[in-house]
């Protein structure tokens, strides 16, 4: 699945927020995304909200995806959240994965996040969610 030579290329930033340090998994998405057609700008790990927030703005992106494993997603994401409107990028599709609880896909569908994908998720999966769900 890739973008026509007349459409504008997906930018993806795939963010690893708080002080989780495994990032197998961010990579493995950030590198489907980019092998399904889309620039993909991946932070690294250990970023601050504010962080990810500045780079989603300067970057221009059309999607953000957060990945954690340390389960401080409900105190994370929101602050995530929270940073992105404060520099107006509010426009943007978010979703995110990693190690979330069932119970706590309603408190972030609430935030605005589109899909919580957990371990075993077909990348292909994600990649498809992506092309059905990104604005342009």
């Amino acid at each position: 699945m890739s973008t026509s030579t007349t459409t504008a290329q997906i930018r993806v930033l795939i963010a690893k927020p708080g002080l989780d340090g495994h990032d197998r998994g961010a990579k493995v998405v950030a590198r489907a995304l980019r092998d399904g057609g889309c620039e993909v700008i991946y932070t690294g790990i250990r970023q601050t909200p504010e962080m990810i927030a500045e780079a989603a703005l300067q970057e221009d992106v059309d999607v953000v995806g957060l990945s954690i494993l340390s389960g401080a997603h409900l105190e994370l994401f929101p602050r995530v959240v929270e940073e992105l409107k404060k520099r107006g990028v509010d426009d943007v599709l978010l979703f995110c994965g990693g190690i979330i609880p069932e119970e706590d896909t309603a408190a972030l569908t609430k935030l605005g996040f589109k899909a919580v994908f957990r371990p075993g998720t077909n990348t292909q999966d994600i990649v498809k969610f992506v092309y059905d769900n990104v604005k342009k």
